[in-house]
């Protein structure tokens, strides 16, 4: 038996329109009839309904979409956009964290290194890497693959996908917060070109950890922010379900964040999702990485480092009001 279809639930329209669109094809199978003016109808309703929904997506929507279990994670871009990906393993001091994996690959014939946080699927896959969650085994062993691709002088891809760092008793009695910031540090100072990528969710500083880089990209479905929808709407108005009130109040969407030049490009995805057009999305952030790649190569290393300063240096710039006083 085929396993029901994951339907968000703005998208339930299209849904059920996509279920009467089943139904007439078959009629017309089995009882040989010509309902081919019925079958355009349905079409031309589920085209305009997509352009409806897709076109004025919220904010929440769109956290929703970076949610989608369907949507392709960073191993599988990686698969997708690179050759002879060499996974390399451990932070040499406490564990091999699978929530954030990494290695060597080559991407359009030169060599990079690969970071990425990673979710799974299956219920098993998902509890051995954490729900995408890393702990700071995982980002000590980043920030050595990183040294490592500064020795080699190779590019560094992070692909961003995390609800946030884990914050379990182990991960803090570990330092967890100690070596994100670390990592903050030594990704400011990094003698070679860097790309980050936020292909899901982006949440606090469990993204920020592998985020500090010379370009950071987002997909046009995916969200980057210091605290997840749900958590912010349980601070600020004491209740989780005013996530899509919190959601918009944080200005996470990709669109909003370009326009306040947190990221420098966001990476078209085909319609209703990359989960949609896995490929098609492939394609766009390969050639998102191509062109910023070329830009940053063409940057002496005193350069690349200065501006890379420059360009976190003026995020979050404000001007202040002169105070009137009486």
């Amino acid at each position: 038996m085929d396993k029901p279809v994951y339907t968000l639930e703005f998208e339930k329209p299209l849904r059920e329109l996509s279920t009467q669109l089943d139904q007439l094809r078959q009629q017309s199978l089995e009882n040989n009839l010509d309902l081919s003016s019925e079958i355009a109808g349905i079409t031309r309703k589920i085209e305009a309904t997509q352009r409806e929904i897709y076109s004025s997506l919220t904010p929440w929507q769109r956290v929703q979409i970076a949610r989608h279990p369907k949507r392709p994670y960073a191993l599988d871009y990686v698969g997708m956009i690179c050759e002879g990906f060499q996974e390399l393993h451990g932070d040499r001091q406490f564990n091999d964290d699978r929530a954030l994996v990494g290695g060597t690959a080559f991407f359009n014939g030169d060599a990079v290194m690969i970071i990425a946080q990673q979710k799974g699927r299956e219920t098993k896959e998902k509890i051995a890497r954490n729900f995408g969650m890393p702990q700071p085994e995982g980002y000590r062993k980043a920030l050595r693959l990183m040294k490592t691709a500064e020795k080699f002088g190779l590019p560094v891809f992070t692909f961003i996908d995390t609800p946030g760092a884990y914050p379990g008793i182990g991960s803090e009695e570990r330092h967890v917060s100690e070596a994100i910031a670390v990592n903050l540090r030594e990704m400011a100072m990094l003698r070679v070109p860097s790309i980050s990528v936020i292909v899901g969710e982006g949440g606090s500083g469990g993204a920020l950890g592998i985020g500090v880089t010379d370009r950071v990209l987002i997909f046009e479905n995916s969200y980057y922010s210091v605290i997840s929808p749900e958590g912010c709407a349980a601070i600020l108005w004491k209740d989780s379900a005013a996530a899509p009130k919190a959601a918009e109040a944080l200005k996470l969407d990709a669109p909003t964040l370009e326009k306040f030049k947190v990221v420098d490009e966001v990476v078209a995805e085909p319609f209703g999702g990359a989960h949609n057009n896995p490929t098609k999305a492939a394609d766009a952030l390969k050639y998102a990485l191509h062109k910023h790649l070329n830009d940053l190569r063409g940057l002496d290393e005193e350069r690349l480092l200065d501006t890379r300063y420059e360009r976190f240096r003026h995020l979050g710039r404000f001007e202040e009001a002169g105070v009137v006083t009486s």
